[in-house]
Formats: structure tokens, C-alpha cells, sequence
């Protein structure tokens, strides 16, 4: 990792993150009865939980609303959901209230024009592999996996290592 993106990961306090196109496929699954479904990824999942361990925290902010992302949050104890916000930049300065952080502590993910006024504002901006040209063009930071496969575990792993926090966890898990 560059020196310039290591000073950026080792100041972060809290990851924020859009859900569809981040942390799902940005696909969305219907059943019979117009049920909505939502696949998320078990990697993203321990890479959340290992940031949180560490004092960083997480959030969520969508412009969606579904049962299935508050019920995902809800499992991995993250307090901050903001669903059904197409206005993402009323949502983030909300959260920096809420939370006393300042936007250069905060770390977005996003992969489409919604997430652009957010991405323009914190500290480490990261798109997702498959997001939109102009979302990337905004990023500090590229992942090397799409949303929804991994590219949410890519980021936690980034700020990790950045604040040498990584070797830290794996000593937890492995003395378990």
C-alpha cells in the first residue's frame, strides 16, 4: 500500500457503507410473492465484526429500504442503519452528529452517482471494482473485488493493516 493511502486507512474511526452494489451484488432478487432477497457475504460479515473489535465502527447508508439489510445489521451489531436515504449526504452529516467524528475520520464505500456527494467529503473514499466510471474516478481507492464478493472484507483488511490492527485479530482468533 502506498504512503499516501496508509495515512489516509490510519486515521479512520468508522467505515461507512452503501449496500446495494457494496456490500450485496447490487442485484435485486424477487420471490413469488414479491418478497424482496438480498445475498450478502459471510467474508464481508468477519471483516465488519474484526473493524468493531478494534474500535472502529460501521455503518450503513442506503437508499433502499429492506427487512433483510436490518435484519443483517441487527446480527452484527451495527447501530447506524440509515435505509430509504436517496439524500446520503443528509444521512452522513447526521451520523457525524451522531457519532462526534469528523468526515476525514470516515472511511465511504459506494459504487454508484448517489454515493458521489458522501465519497467527495471523507477522509478515504473507496469504490468498488464495478462501480459506475465517475464514482471511480472520485475514489482514493479501487477494490480489486465487486460488490457483494468480498470487496467490503478488501476494505476492512485495508484498514486494518493501515493502523497494524490485522495481526491483532488473527492472534485473537487463533488463541480461541
Amino acid at each position: 500500500m502506498d504512503a499516501a493511502l496508509k495515512e489516509r486507512a490510519s486515521n479512520i474511526r468508522m467505515l461507512v457503507l452503501d449496500v446495494d452494489g457494496v456490500l450485496t451484488d447490487g442485484k435485486l432478487y424477487f420471490d413469488h410473492a414479491g418478497n424482496e432477497m438480498k445475498a450478502f457475504n459471510t467474508r464481508d460479515g468477519l471483516g465488519m465484526k474484526a473493524l468493531q473489535r478494534c474500535g472502529i465502527e460501521v455503518a450503513v447508508i442506503t437508499g433502499r429500504k429492506s427487512e433483510a439489510v436490518a435484519h443483517r445489521m441487527s446480527r452484527l451489531g451495527i447501530k447506524h442503519v440509515y435505509q430509504d436515504r436517496e439524500d446520503k449526504l443528509n444521512a452522513f452529516l447526521h451520523l457525524l452528529d451522531a457519532t462526534g467524528l469528523d468526515a476525514h475520520q470516515v472511511c465511504f464505500a459506494g459504487d454508484d452517482w448517489i454515493d458521489l456527494p458522501v465519497l467527495m467529503r471523507v477522509g478515504l473514499a473507496v469504490s468498488v471494482a464495478d462501480a459506475e466510471d465517475r464514482v471511480r474516478d472520485h475514489a482514493h481507492w479501487i477494490t480489486d473485488r465487486n460488490g457483494g464478493d468480498g470487496a467490503v472484507r478488501e476494505i476492512c483488511n485495508l484498514i486494518l493493516a493501515a493502523q497494524g490492527k490485522d495481526q491483532f485479530i488473527l492472534d485473537e482468533i487463533l488463541a480461541s
